[in-house]
Parts: structure tokens; sequence; C-alpha cells
């Protein structure tokens, strides 16, 4: 999952050598001593979160986290700092320094959710489930129920984990991040083939077995922090805690300390799954063999909800089981084109612009487009998609309702076209935002609005 700094200007009072410096001018407003020395200490505290950040963005984590440490000893007081130092540790592998920056952020701004889910999530990489469990029970009103679910699973109990992310599931506007959220913790839970049958819905056949056998190796970690770390995409780092003088509220002048952290190699709770257990249970292959699959990949994703089923990324760090779909990376909305002005000459073609395909052979592809609540949500979602798709236009929308541990669905495509030509079609609806997979006909039928 990717994470999401907060950077955001301004500061509090500032702390420097036990010192408090308050905004203050002398007659006439003329800037006294403390003013200037104010503004000196803002200045180079937005040098050091300029720094850091571009070191942030360029995955150079350790020097954002000592850039970001420099940022909070200037303002420790100013929650983006500290957000920032948090999401630099947590890249870097650092959970328990990570952990206790969140803890300062939910202290300095307790409506963030984000530091909420993320302190959940690197006490449950240090080990500490029931303290994970405490944390998303307490702050269960600021961390959206998709994700809120699958960090309950993570953190040992995917049998609640399964009730919220149905619920989420079956809340209007769910999305194919929660639903694979929701497959994911039944799959924790040992329930494998009602795993199966929701990934179906919103993954090409071709793909489901496969991440089948990723979730068997994910569900079974050596260590407390192998499956956060996987679903992050980052490499736990022997960490003893961030500095004692950057604690919230901490005078300066401080001794650097150590505040210790949990062994990386404690064994995180999950259900034992051997590989022929979960190939019986799924109706895989037995010989198959969980040891050779490689890290799960990145399916599920703390992040931001998209308004149409999007197909999974190919990792488990972005996996969403039920209706919910990544504090994480923000979806810039769906916006439809702007008309086009009329001309009286011919337009020239715009180099590297998408141009709707010529649809020509028939085959037995689809492309898929989405899974929703009913047919009347499928069918305005096919409007806005012929509105973006010229190569759409035309064509007859297919629908299939799909029934499921999470509830049922609308399953929305369009077909019967060669391989090629369905490629060619969802690569170009993809250009213009769209999201889509091509698949082999599964029974579809024309969509129950189609006269």
């Amino acid at each position: 999952m990717k994470t999401r700094a907060l950077f955001t200007a301004g500061m509090s009072a500032l702390v420097l050598g036990g010192t408090v410096f308050v905004c203050a001018t002398g007659p006439g407003g003329i800037a006294t001593a403390s003013t200037r020395a104010e503004t000196d200490v803002e200045k180079a505290a937005a040098r050091e979160v300029a720094t850091a950040r571009k070191a942030f963005g360029k995955g150079k984590y350790d020097q954002a986290v000592a850039h970001a440490e420099a940022a909070v000893g200037f303002g420790p007081q100013v929650a983006s700092y500290r957000m920032l130092l948090a999401q630099s540790y947590l890249r870097a592998g650092r959970f328990s320094s990570a952990r206790q920056s969140f803890a300062d952020v939910l202290a300095l701004e307790p409506s963030n959710g984000g530091a909420a889910l993320q302190l959940a999530l690197t006490e449950i990489a240090e080990g500490n489930w029931d303290g994970a469990r405490r944390t998303l029970d307490a702050n269960a009103s600021i961390i959206p129920a998709s994700d809120r679910g699958l960090a309950i699973a993570l953190a040992g109990d995917p049998g609640t984990a399964v009730e919220v992310l149905v619920a989420a599931v079956r809340t209007p506007g769910s999305d194919a991040k929660t639903r694979q959220n929701l497959a994911l913790a039944l799959a924790l839970a040992g329930r494998w083939q009602d795993a199966k049958t929701l990934i179906a819905v919103d993954v090409a056949p071709a793909e489901v077995d496969k991440r089948i056998m990723e979730w068997a190796s994910f569900a079974r970690p050596t260590s407390a922090s192998d499956q956060v770390a996987a679903l992050l995409g980052v490499t736990p780092a022997q960490d003893s805690g961030q500095p004692v003088a950057l604690a919230l509220n901490m005078p300066r002048g401080t001794a650097l300390a150590s505040t210790g952290s949990v062994p990386v190699e404690t064994v995180a709770p999950s259900q034992p799954a051997t590989a022929v257990a979960v190939a019986t249970e799924a109706s895989l292959p037995a010989e198959t063999s969980v040891a050779a699959v490689a890290a799960p990949a990145s399916y599920v994703s703390f992040g931001p909800r998209q308004e149409m089923v999007q197909s999974i990324p190919a990792r488990v760090a972005r996996m969403k089981p039920e209706p919910r779909d990544t504090p994480g990376a923000a979806v810039s909305p769906i916006v439809a084109p702007k008309a086009a002005r009329l001309v009286t000459a011919k337009p020239k073609p715009v180099a590297g612009a998408a141009v709707a395909p010529r649809i020509t052979a028939k085959g037995n592809f689809f492309v898929q487009l989405g899974a929703f609540e009913s047919a009347a949500v499928a069918k305005d979602a096919w409007g806005r998609a012929t509105r973006r798709e010229a190569g759409f236009g035309g064509q007859k929308p297919s629908g299939m309702p799909i029934k499921s541990a999470a509830g049922s669905f609308y399953r929305l495509s369009v077909g019967g076209f060669a391989r090629n030509d369905a490629n060619a079609l969802c690569k170009s609806y993809k250009a213009k935002g769209g999201t889509c997979f091509v698949r082999a006909s599964a029974g579809d039928q024309p969509a129950s609005w189609v006269k």
C-alpha cells in the first residue's frame, strides 16, 4: 500500500532550549528579537520539510527521516511535521519509531483517522495485537470500515473482520477494493472457497487461482512484521525507537536514548494453512507448492475509494475484501470530458492521443467494467462509460447477477470481441481514466435494461 504523508504549512508555539517564543512586536509594529528568532526557526523548519519531502518522493527514506526529525525538532507541536516523520519511519521499515510518531500525531490531532489506522498497523507489526485492536476500536468512528476491517483481520481477529467488511460491502457505493479486502479476511478466517468466489467477482478468471495461492503464503507469516511489511512493500529494519529528544512535549536538551522495540522475529498469530489444505479447500491442484509462491502481491490498499470497480494490482499490499476501496492514496474523481468546440476545418490528430479502436472482428472475449450493487447502478455506470469511451458507442452491454458470501452484485461487461479488439478497447478506456479487464465469456447475457 502506498502511504500518504500529510504536508501542511504553519507552525504553533516553538520550543527552543526550553524557551517558548511567541509572536510579539514592539512599539510601532517593529519586530522584536523574539519575533525574528521565531521567523528564522520557521524558515529552518520549512527547509527541512521541503528536503524531507523531496527525499521521500525519491524513495530515499533514511534521508527523509533525518530531515523530518530536524523539522520536528524545530516545531515539536506541528502535527504535519510529525506525520511526515511517521510516514518516513514507516517507509524505512522502522515500525517502533513509526508507532511512537503516529501516536504523537493522534495526540495532536485526535480526528486524524489516517494516523489512527497506521498506528494500529505498526502495533500489529510489533506483535502488539491486543493494543492494535484497542486502537481500532477506540477510533472506529474515524477509520473507514473497509480499512478497519482488514486491519482487524491482520490483528488476529478475522471473524470480526468478516462481520465489519460484510457490512461495508453491502453499503451503497462499495467498490472492488472493499470486496477484495473481505475476500482476504475470509481467507485468513479459513473460508477459502468463499474467498475464491468473491475474488472472481472483480478479477479475471485466469488470476483467481494465482491470488489464492499468494494469499495462502500471506496467511502463514513467520514474524509479526511480515504481513504489514508485505502490504506496505517495505523491508523491516532493526529499530530502537525515535530519539527521546523528539518525544511530544519533551524539554530541549534531553539526551537521546533508545525507547526499545519488539524483536522483528516475533511470530504473528495466523491460521495454519498447508499447501494441500488450501488447494483442497479452494479446489486447486494439491501439488501446487505454497512455498514456491512469491511474497503476496499488493492487492490490499489502505487508500481512497473510486467510483467504479477497479481491477486489483498485482500485489497483496492493496487488497480490500469487502465493499470499500486504499489513509490510502487519494484518487482523482472521474470527470466527464468537456464538450468540444465546433470547428470548420478538419482537426489534426494529436500525437499520443487515445483513439477509439475500431471493433470489427467477433469472438469470445469481454471487457468487464465492474460489479455493482444492482442492475440500476450498473446501468448508470454504463452511461458514464459510454460518455468517456467512444468505442463503447453502438455496443450492447452485458449483465449478470452474481451471488457471493458478501451478497449479490450485478456484473457489467461488453463483448463478443476478438481478443485483440477487446484488449485494444480496454486499453483505450483505461487511457481515459476508466477501469476494466479482459476475460473470456462466462455466460454473459444482454443487460436487463437492453431491449
